[in-house]
């Protein structure tokens, strides 16, 4: 599967790196994703309302989350945002 990253991923990927948050962490979810395997519960997966209804969250701790959106026809793990609630849900 390929993944691609948005620009706004990016950014807050650098930020993270930054805030010396837990990298490898994210790496293994990615790496869990790719291979087609659900996350472990622990991460609370779940599927995104709204305007975001083609993306899922996992919460990688408990106020760092990642959005994501797996394509299964293109075979393509797009990766949005990572950040906290208030990082990704301001108004």
């Amino acid at each position: 599967m390929r993944v691609t990253r948005s620009s706004k991923f990016k950014k807050d990927y650098k930020l993270a790196k930054r805030q010396q948050k837990n990298l490898s962490l994210l790496r293994d979810v990615i790496e869990k994703l790719v291979n087609k395997q659900l996350p472990p519960d622990k991460f609370q997966d779940h599927k995104l309302t709204g305007s975001l209804t083609e993306y899922r969250e996992l919460h990688l701790e408990p106020d760092w989350l990642l959005i994501y959106r797996i394509d299964y026809n293109e075979e393509e793990l797009k990766l949005a945002k990572l950040g906290s609630h208030s990082e990704l849900y301001k108004k």
